[in-house]
């Protein structure tokens, strides 16, 4: 039984998407994500919905080969859109691959950390644009090909500036180990990037739900 839990996730796999690895990984540490296994795909690849597809199949069979429900970490609305085919969504691509895997019930990797409400709380009504850890430890994969022009058309807008959601004490020991990434990813954006604390509560509840549909435990 996972700690401090009312569900276990030793008969399950996680399939999640890499940029939510550093979260997941204290989950695992803590004890709470007792899971059989977690497998990930490459970060960012809502950048080229092919290769997303393609690494989230051939990760949910893998994942089939060593238990029998297989929750996928990945968000609903803007992880996955595919050009040729608007209507397809990653609900879509999930369904084929069985009646044991389901996916959590959040919209992006951000959601899975900070709900809407917590999102306006923390936003203080300011448009602004939320990180992860994982989008500044891969940011060339989350921004693949963009270059300073996309950068500059996009980012300033947001006049609240770039916050993180930090729920594993990332910011820190990141900006002491690596001042000068931090530095050049915020000269990029043109914007401050401001780091805010919060627990894995939301993301606990996420997988807890998801586990439970599945019969877990």
């Amino acid at each position: 039984m996972a700690v401090g839990s009312d569900v276990s996730f030793e008969d399950c796999a996680v399939v999640a998407c890499g940029t939510l690895s550093p979260e997941l990984r204290a989950l695992r540490k803590s004890g709470f994500l007792d899971a059989a296994g977690i497998l990930y795909t490459r970060p960012g690849r809502h950048e080229d919905p092919r290769e997303l597809e393609s690494q989230l199949v051939r990760r949910i069979g893998q994942a089939g080969r060593f238990a029998r429900k297989i929750i996928v970490v990945y968000g609903g609305k803007f992880c996955f859109i595919d050009p040729r085919n608007p209507g397809r969504t990653i609900d879509d691509v999930i369904a084929e691959q069985g009646e044991r895997v389901f996916r959590v019930a959040a919209t992006h990797c951000v959601d899975m950390l900070a709900d809407a409400r917590q999102r306006e709380e923390l936003s203080g009504g300011e448009k602004v644009f939320w990180l992860t850890p994982g989008w500044i430890i891969y940011r060339d994969y989350v921004f693949q090909d963009w270059d300073r022009g996309k950068a500059n058309e996009s980012f300033p807008q947001h006049t609240g500036g770039a916050v993180l959601l930090d729920a594993v004490h990332f910011f820190e020991e990141y900006s002491e180990s690596h001042p000068e990434r931090i530095l050049e990813f915020s000269d990029w954006m043109g914007i401050p990037i401001i780091p805010r604390e919060l627990k894995l509560d939301r993301l606990e509840e996420l997988l807890r739900d998801c586990a439970l549909r599945l019969g877990a435990g």
